[in-house]
């Protein structure tokens, strides 16, 4: 029987140790550093994500058989090659391929070498011929951050006081650190999710779904981290998922390879259906967040067994995939994304009848309470989607906290 330690913290992180309780194999979960719901299912470890030492400390001392790293903050920091460097096994990329997701203007560089479809783009680190470059060009336009910045440096301007604004606060106020700026083309269409597991040159799709950044219904408000997310896109036709798969995933793994970077955990493809066809918007080194909350719930395959393959780069099977639609949806603090208390207490869980998954929360004198910007995702299948979204606020109308608030249209895009 063989022991795991998943690193990170968060709902992704709660997906992937739920998928591995599944698997007859694994005996142990470890989690680093958890949260109230992953520890339920798994030994939570009080190691940060980024304390590469300790984490290699830990898994050398309780001789843990493999480990699954779930942050794009961690494989940043490396954690990857200090483990192999160890002789252990480890799932997710080097700190060279992650540059796939850590370095937007290096992701930008690969696709127009390549021939992988994106918008065209220029990258700056002075605010002055940036801001030229804008003015010179249609709005909106995007403005991303030339780094990791939790999925909030990025900026679509409509016009060029929003431009200069996002401008200086990434190059003169430097509020995601020191860093150049990608400025892109605007692309218009609907955005989906395309995860893969990656080894190299062999490419493992997962379901095609769709993520809802916005805060608020009708896709108004701030962006988040992501409000919810459903598989099933009735928009994406079984060509569009051909392309996408062979000319925008296969092709970045075999250009990974050719650039002496290859990819050996999960790639995710940030998609837009323009009317040109289907571009890519950004890359990840990882499994998204929300979207593996509804996508490893379908899978059917032994997940212990897929991470193995990968982690030694053993040729393995297609994974198996249940043809159920799956939707999600996440309960936040009020406030988030921006400033947001924490320690409110959240009751009535037990009686939700679908899968619960933690993001931030935490046990506090007994009680179950917030202890981050998204709280909870509440998961439920069905034969169709309308009928996994009807499920799914039926049983988050249950839960009790005056303090969350979520959105009430997750798949719309599918069904209204």
């Amino acid at each position: 029987m063989k022991s795991v330690l998943v690193i990170g913290g968060g709902g992704r992180e709660h997906a992937i140790v739920d998928a591995l309780r599944r698997s007859p194999q694994v005996e142990k979960i470890y989690c680093a550093p958890g949260n109230a719901g992953i520890g339920q299912q798994a030994i939570n470890v009080p190691l940060k994500d980024t304390d590469v030492a300790g984490l290699l400390s830990f898994a050398r001392e309780n001789q843990v058989d493999l480990t699954v790293v779930g942050p794009e903050a961690s494989l940043a920091a490396g954690i990857v090659d200090v483990f192999r460097a160890a002789g252990l096994k480890v799932f997710g990329h080097t700190k060279a391929a992650t540059a796939i997701e850590s370095s937007k203007e290096f992701a930008k560089r690969l696709m127009a070498r390549y021939g992988i479809p994106t918008a065209a783009y220029e990258a700056f680190s002075d605010y002055d011929k940036a801001l030229a470059y804008v003015s010179s060009r249609p709005f909106p336009s995007v403005l991303k951050y030339d780094g990791l910045a939790a999925g909030k440096g990025v900026v679509v301007a409509q016009n060029l006081e929003e431009a200069r604004a996002a401008l200086a606060d990434m190059l003169l106020d430097h509020s995601f650190g020191e860093g150049r700026v990608v400025v892109e083309d605007y692309l218009t269409g609907p955005e989906f999710s395309f995860l893969c597991f990656v080894d190299g040159s062999r490419v493992y799709p997962m379901p095609l779904s769709q993520d809802h950044k916005r805060a608020f219904d009708g896709d108004k408000g701030p962006n988040t981290g992501g409000m919810g997310a459903y598989t099933g896109l009735p928009f994406i036709t079984e060509a569009d998922r051909e392309f996408a798969y062979k000319e925008i995933l296969c092709k970045a793994a075999e250009a990974m390879v050719s650039e002496g970077r290859p990819l050996s955990g999960v790639l995710y493809g940030g998609l837009m259906k323009t009317p040109e066809g289907i571009k890519v918007i950004e890359f990840n080194a990882r499994f998204g967040d929300p979207e593996t909350e509804v996508v490893l719930p379908l899978l059917e395959s032994d997940i212990y067994d897929i991470f193995e393959a990968v982690a030694t780069g053993r040729e393995m099977e297609a994974p198996v995939w249940r043809s159920a639609f799956s939707l999600g949806v996440v309960l936040a603090s009020k406030g988030y994304p921006g400033s947001y208390q924490k320690g409110f207490a959240i009751k009535n869980l037990d009686p939700v009848e679908a899968r619960i998954v933690h993001m931030g929360t935490a046990f506090k004198d007994g009680q179950l309470v917030t202890n981050g910007g998204r709280v909870l995702m509440v998961i439920a299948e069905g034969p169709s989607i309308a009928e996994a979204r009807g499920k799914v606020y039926r049983e988050v109308a249950q839960i009790e906290c005056d303090h969350l608030f979520y959105r009430h249209d997750i798949a719309h895009c599918a069904l209204d």
